[in-house]
């Protein structure tokens, strides 16, 4: 997604306690960050931050890290977030940290004694040119990257409107070792009562196209 850069964004999110520029530092280390032994989930790329922050709040006993490249982006979800928690009435955000990283270097920052229980993956960039599939956020050199932190038995959930990498994506999982344990071409069609919906799938919905979604376990 294209954004305007935001000029407020680099000095709210240096002022945020639950952002993190530099994750690199916590590699290994994202229980003592966190500060208790609850099971960790991921976001990668977290966009505005409606949907982590939803389900961060409904879920105070499991930690999020939120990922995103984009300065302002961030800046957005930063702000959602916070929004999101005064809603409900809850005080302090102990349970998310917002990142900073490049998805494809996700390695940096997380190694096997980091044990991650779910990862989800919401609209992701389809990058369509073949010699730019490789970028995919479900392309195997990253399921591979994906399942040196993933705990055996840990789920990735992956929503897309694009049916070109949504069927690609079928492949990678079943060529990395994953198990698909759900699939659905018209997720809306089964009106799944814990879905929470994104920007993007609020968008793609109201123009009628179809939204895809798989779960698969390693």
């Amino acid at each position: 997604m294209r954004i305007r850069t935001k000029p407020w964004a680099k000095k709210e999110l240096e002022e945020c306690n639950f952002y993190i520029n530099n994750p690199e530092t916590n590699k290994g280390k994202w229980n003592e960050y966190f500060k208790n032994g609850n099971p960790i989930h991921m976001e990668l790329g977290c966009g505005k931050g409606s949907f982590i922050a939803e389900l961060a709040t409904q879920n105070l006993n499991i930690n999020y890290i939120a990922v995103d490249m984009i300065e302002a982006m961030l800046g957005l979800a930063k702000r959602n977030i916070e929004s999101k928690y005064n809603e409900k009435n809850i005080d302090e955000i102990k349970n998310i940290a917002l990142v900073r990283q490049n998805i494809e270097r996700i390695d940096m920052m997380l190694d096997k004694s980091d044990i991650i229980d779910r990862i989800y993956i919401n609209f992701c960039n389809p990058w369509p040119r073949g010699k730019h599939n490789k970028r995919r956020l479900t392309h195997t050199r990253q399921l591979e990257k994906y399942k040196v932190f993933l705990r055996e038995g840990a789920e990735i959930h992956f929503k897309t409107d694009d049916d070109t990498l949504f069927e690609s994506s079928i492949k990678y999982f079943e060529n990395s070792g994953f198990e698909i344990l759900e699939l659905t071409y018209d997720l809306h069609s089964e009106n799944i009562e814990d879905n929470i919906e994104t920007e993007h799938e609020k968008m793609f919905s109201e123009q009628g196209i179809k939204i895809k979604r798989l779960v698969a376990k390693i």
